[in-house]
């Protein structure tokens, strides 16, 4: 199939596609875990210049990179030989109505998932009560914090960022992010401020798997957690304006370990009945950023609901590995069980590939079940095709079933790779757009023939026209 690539306009990186197939396990199990900054900040203090200007190139901050949730976008980054993971968060609104428990989780996301934080100030405006409010989160965190002074755009107005001292955070930073004046002294600080092996980009290959544990509320998610980890874990303090530790627990089932991650502490505020779903959709959104495979905990007792399918649609959204919890199944009638062997069929249909465990976290019967299920479900996510074989694969399955006529045009697959795994991620060089169907009808024959069960599976496309004689 290659070959037909060759009439073909290719771009630079179509060349790194095709000439790397990727197909050696282990340049993924040597990855550096590099350090993670995380820039935070009020919206129009200057983020995105600040991120354009370390990146040394225009970038869409708005883009989404694969890999990272919806909130928050993240870069290579590189200063001095020092290789780092860069992250935009979004910008917090100071006068959303409701908004306040919102601004601090922001902040409680950037500093548990980031090894230093910038936190970016505008020296016209000076330190604002929002700028305050997260302040007293990051004070308590005992990650490094440089106060970042931004728009001083020369040494005259240096002397206005003195008032920043009252934040209590250190020495500010003057910088203008536009003109690039202070940021390399600021990257110096930072550099100098990194561990060495960060603390939250862990090796994925290295150590217990990670295991996100989640589900809306009073679903069992922190039974499952107790029984695994065989104690009562200390319940998440609701005090206002503290840094929540992460819930993770070493646990062992089967004679494995894991590492889970719990997220029951979902704090509801009171008067804030529009603010709960964001706060609750943001605990789950870092929960799978840190995880590698998720447990979606349902009730079986009740019927599957909007915000169920919502949290899947999360853990699909996230690229993670999948598996099903069917809790409280020794509370499970002859009646609901024939209703929910409905809803499952038709509610569930589309992540009929993910594995299910019948168990219940009270009593722990069948929680040994979910050794093998998230065995299956981190295989097929680790997992790859060489080049060679899903190109075979392709020309198979176009040859049985071509793509159907559209404008009186046949859109054709050139050449296919899988580029990544976790999740498994492929290209394909086509000649015009792939209907959604027939997108689907691929992904659908690939998981006929090479499993791929409890992995979600992202299939690209490049669009590339023949040259012009």
């Amino acid at each position: 199939m290659r070959s037909g690539l060759k009439g073909f306009e290719l771009e630079d990186d179509d060349e790194a596609i095709i000439e790397g197939s990727f197909d050696d396990i282990e340049h993924f199990a040597l990855e550096e875990a590099v350090p993670v900054v995380a820039i935070v900040g009020r919206p129009n203090v200057g983020k995105s210049a600040l991120v354009n200007r370390i990146l040394g190139r225009r970038e869409a901050v708005v883009e989404d990179v694969p890999g990272v949730t919806r909130d928050r976008v993240s870069y290579p980054a590189e200063w001095g030989g020092k290789r780092f993971t860069l992250v935009d968060t979004g910008g917090w609104e100071p006068d959303a109505k409701g908004l306040d428990a919102s601004v601090a989780m922001q902040a409680e996301v950037a500093i548990e998932l980031c090894d230093v934080v910038l936190f970016v100030v505008d020296s016209r405006v000076g330190a604002t009560a929002t700028d305050e409010h997260v302040v007293q989160l990051l004070r308590r965190t005992k990650k490094p914090v440089m106060l970042v002074a931004n728009k001083v755009d020369d040494a005259v107005q240096e002397p206005q960022i003195a008032g920043l001292w009252s934040l209590g955070l250190g020495e500010p930073h003057p910088v203008s992010a536009l003109h690039g004046r202070g940021v390399a002294d600021l990257l110096d600080l930072t550099v100098k401020a990194m561990p060495k092996e960060s603390a939250v980009a862990q090796n994925r290959l290295a150590g217990p798997r990670r295991v996100a544990i989640i589900g809306r509320p009073n679903v069992g998610k922190s039974s499952l957690l107790n029984k695994a980890a065989g104690e009562e874990r200390a319940v998440v303090s609701d005090v206002a304006g503290t840094t929540r530790d992460p819930v993770d627990e070493q646990v062992e089932i089967a004679g494995r370990v894991w590492t889970f991650v719990d997220t029951a502490g979902i704090r509801r505020r009171v008067h804030m009945q529009q603010g709960a779903d964001f706060y609750a959709s943001l605990r789950t959104a870092t929960a799978l950023e840190k995880a590698e495979v998720a447990i979606v905990v349902l009730d079986v007792t009740q019927e599957l609901s909007d915000q169920d399918l919502k949290i899947i649609d999360l853990a699909l959204e996230s690229g993670r590995a999948l598996v099903i919890a069917f809790n409280k199944w020794d509370l499970l009638d002859d009646e609901r069980r024939k209703y929910l062997e409905r809803e499952i069929e038709q509610r569930l249909d589309h992540v009929d590939w993910a594995p299910r465990v019948n168990m219940s976290a009270r009593t722990g019967r069948h929680l040994e079940k979910l050794v093998p299920a998230l065995d299956k479900a981190l295989e097929s996510w680790d997992s790859r095709i060489p080049t060679a074989k899903f190109n075979a694969f392709l020309a198979e399955l176009t040859q049985a079933n071509p793509h159907p006529l559209r404008g009186g045009k046949q859109p054709r697959i050139l050449y296919g790779s899988q580029v990544q795994s976790q999740p498994p991620t492929f290209v394909l060089f086509t000649t015009g757009f792939l209907d959604p169907g027939y997108r689907r009808y691929i992904q659908r024959r690939l998981r006929e023939t090479y499993g791929f069960e409890g992995s979600p599976i992202i299939m690209n496309m490049r669009i590339r026209e023949k040259r012009q004689r």
